[in-house]
């Protein structure tokens, strides 16, 4: 049976609860975002196990403005869909975007299928447990919306301007589940 362990830091965006277990990183959350994962608390508070300081320093360097490069180990757990939506987003270059059209593209020739649909991505990309190191702010919609950040807009807003996204093509909705 594997232990989960937990632990908070602070970020210039506020604090971050992080979850991780012998294999990797199994959570990245910013406190209080849509699907803060409150009942987690009971489990043991670890400040000193090897994944933390790794992640850790990878934040250090990615809030730095800086490419952080390597990603430390992460453990994703989902459905067989869930799973390979993540692991395309953790392909998206820093400094760009990709829509969850294009997502939504890449799935379904990956599966041999003639569509899929990209409100099921949606739905994947934002119960995504381990944001920022697996970077679903890097999505946004095909008209340009930021739209779909569990942890708010102005967090994804702020995360794209740290990577130099250009931000003149995009929006921020007028309603929708970002907001």
């Amino acid at each position: 049976m594997q232990h989960l362990y937990l632990r908070t830091c602070k970020t210039p965006l506020g604090n971050i609860l992080l979850a991780g277990d012998d294999i990797g990183l199994t959570g990245l959350w910013f406190e209080g975002e849509k699907y803060f994962p409150s009942d987690l608390f009971a489990q043991e508070h670890r400040q000193d196990h090897p994944i933390f300081v790794k992640t850790e320093r990878w934040l250090d360097t990615y809030f730095s403005g800086r490419e952080p490069g390597e990603l430390p180990p992460v453990h994703m757990v989902g459905t067989p869909f869930q799973l390979a939506v993540w692991e395309v987003l953790c392909h998206i270059p820093y400094g760009q975007t990709t829509t969850y059209g294009a997502i939504a593209r890449q799935i379904a020739a990956q599966n041999g299928l003639p569509h899929m649909s990209a409100q099921a991505v949606g739905g994947a990309v934002g119960h995504n447990s381990i944001s920022i190191i697996v970077p679903c702010h890097r999505v946004v919609g095909s008209t340009g919306s930021l739209t779909g950040y569990a942890g708010g807009i102005d967090k994804k807003i702020a995360l794209l301007k740290l990577e130099q996204v250009d931000l003149s093509g995009l929006f921020v909705p007028r309603k929708g589940t970002a907001l």
